[in-house]
């Protein structure tokens, strides 16, 4: 894939299974083990069940892709998340809060899918903007 093809297919994850809320989209765009951060890696239903859990808790959200920069088979996505805490989130009841979240993420590709993600994000600030600190 070109570096433009995997940039989109990166972009599609925020714009279609995040903002556009649609998990099953995940099946097309990643490999069936998903590499994380820590070196581990997961299942691409178990990374689906996730991402649910987020969308269940702020039903609202909105991702934007604020930059893309992508060289060999890595696409890096500065992102900023907003949406109101309406559900329980990893133990956190649901406040009604608004919150913002930025973040950036680095995708690896293999074979015209996602096979890795590495992730930044301040989990500090969301819980101080939901009053849990």
């Amino acid at each position: 894939m070109s570096i433009e093809n995997n940039k989109t297919l990166v972009r599609r994850h925020y714009e279609e299974v995040l903002t556009g809320r649609n998990p099953d989209l995940v099946d097309d765009l990643y490999l069936p083990m998903i590499g994380l951060s820590d070196g581990n890696s997961i299942e691409r239903e178990q990374f689906k069940g996730y991402l649910q859990i987020s969308l269940d808790a702020f039903p609202d959200l909105v991702v934007t892709v604020e930059d893309q920069i992508a060289e060999g088979d890595k696409v890096v996505t500065r992102w900023t998340a907003e949406g109101t805490h309406r559900g329980s989130f990893f133990g956190l009841e649901a406040t009604g809060k608004q919150v913002r979240l930025q973040a950036i993420h680095i995708h690896q590709i293999k074979n015209g899918k996602i096979a890795r993600l590495w992730e930044e994000f301040d989990m500090f600030g969301l819980r101080q903007q939901l009053g849990f600190t």
